[in-house]
């Protein structure tokens, strides 16, 4: 490497390992978890946390606005919410002269860190008012487009799909999230460190060590790392393996998939191989990295058919066969 990529290489896992280490003064564990919001953030995606309540998801989420210089806001779906109610709305306002206009005050979407909490509570229609901003960064309202700050980032919470009162995310907004991460329960040391800094009279304090500008920089340095073809092709390959029919398919995923991955999916095992590259200081993807990035870019992205929903299969599992049966 010559002495600016090195440069760049350290700066970009300097700054990444503050953020992390700021991050572990008030969440305990999670630190796969951790690396792998950080990761959809620099790769300029969205991330989908899933785990039974109390796991500290929102806490995660609010701890990270904390560390970053960014605006932060935090929407509480619930089944009564509805889409203005998150990309705000036009209202009559009467101006010095006695005249009646129209002017958009904006709802909670416009900040750069945007929390969906409990986003399987609302009902898909108010869902679906995130897809545009998730995508274009940009929201419509009546004949006026807004763009949105950035960096834009979109971390939702949810529940698992068979607790009462909750509606499985429409197929469009799930392959928006760049990952789906599953928060597990702590081990028992984990649960003293927990309580140890929960029940004491104050929070451990953090600093703010990242700003937006500094983002953006990062997401340029990792879109600028190589990979090679075949390295690419491998990426290929296992999206392609999530299709029922498709020539690299396993049985599993014939008998068990409706659908399988779009090529977001292959997006997400790209870029976020480039930035465990660089994590790794390394300026190049190898399938390792593409490896590493499977289960969470891709789980979500393979839906299963009424069989595979009848046994309750789940889409780790089938990815897991099918990274250890595609061939590098």
């Amino acid at each position: 490497m010559n002495t600016d990529i090195e440069r760049q290489v350290d700066t970009f896992q300097r700054r990444f390992r503050v953020v992390m280490d700021e991050i572990a003064k008030r969440i305990v564990g999670h630190r796969e978890i951790n690396e792998g919001i950080l990761i959809s953030l620099l790769a300029n995606g969205h991330v989908l946390l899933e785990g039974i309540p109390g796991l500290g998801k929102t806490k995660l989420v609010q701890t990270l606005s904390d560390v970053l210089h960014l605006r932060f806001s935090r929407i509480q779906f619930t089944p009564d919410l509805m889409p203005a109610d998150i990309i705000g709305t036009n209202v009559v306002q009467e101006t010095e002269g006695g005249e009646k206009v129209f002017v958009f005050q904006p709802g909670p979407i416009f900040a750069n860190i945007v929390l969906a909490d409990e986003i399987n509570r609302a009902t898909p229609k108010t869902q679906s008012a995130l897809l545009e901003a998730m995508q274009e960064k940009s929201v419509s309202v009546g004949r006026q487009t807004y763009r949105l700050e950035l960096p834009f980032f979109v971390m939702a919470t949810q529940n698992p799909l068979e607790m009462e009162g909750t509606y499985p995310l429409p197929e469009a907004q799930l392959d928006r999230f760049f990952v789906k991460l599953r928060v597990t329960y702590p081990a028992l040391e984990e649960l003293h460190d927990i309580l140890d800094r929960t029940t004491q009279p104050e929070e451990p304090a953090i600093d703010r060590v990242l700003d937006g500008r500094q983002i953006l920089e990062m997401r340029t340095v990792a879109r600028g790392v190589p990979i090679a073809r075949p390295v690419q092709g491998y990426a290929i390959r296992l999206t392609l393996a999530t299709h029922p029919q498709s020539s690299f398919a396993r049985p599993i995923v014939n008998q068990y998939v409706r659908y399988g991955a779009s090529p977001r999916g292959a997006q997400a095992l790209v870029l976020g191989g480039k930035i465990r590259a660089l994590l790794d200081d390394r300026v190049h993807v190898s399938c390792d990295d593409i490896r590493a990035m499977a289960l969470p870019a891709l789980r979500h992205r393979v839906l299963l058919n009424f069989e595979g929903e009848a046994e309750q299969v789940d889409p780790d599992a089938i990815i897991r066969e099918i990274v250890e049966h595609t061939e590098e």
